[in-house]
């Protein structure tokens, strides 16, 4: 049976999904899959790895959040904090944005 946290967890990868480019989306849609779990708890571990040592040049701080939202689909205790934080980042990014076009409209007239 599928929980409430999961089923959220799945909608907001659906909406990444959609706003990725192509070839993410495609890879993300393949990772998703059930039979993937041996390959994305690998890559979830990883990619935390690379996010936490996001000072080095070619790992970048990206891959923590990455790496959280993979792992969540298979252990159930992140799924409620990692829904916590992309409804959360997804609300300071849209306040964040709409005013910083407010503000671009007032110096623009």
């Amino acid at each position: 049976m599928r929980s409430k946290s999961h089923a959220r967890l799945n909608r907001q990868f659906d909406k990444i999904q959609r706003r990725a480019p192509g070839f993410a989306a495609g890879w993300l849609e393949r990772v998703r899959r059930p039979e993937a779990r041996w390959i994305r708890i690998p890559l979830g571990f990883l990619l935390v790895l690379g996010g936490i040592f996001s000072f080095l040049p070619v790992l970048g701080l990206w891959m923590l959040p990455l790496g959280l939202l993979l792992l969540a689909l298979d252990l159930v205790f992140l799924q409620g904090p990692v829904n916590h934080a992309i409804v959360r980042g997804t609300r300071k990014w849209s306040t964040w944005r709409r005013a910083r076009r407010d503000k671009k409209a007032q110096t623009g007239s």
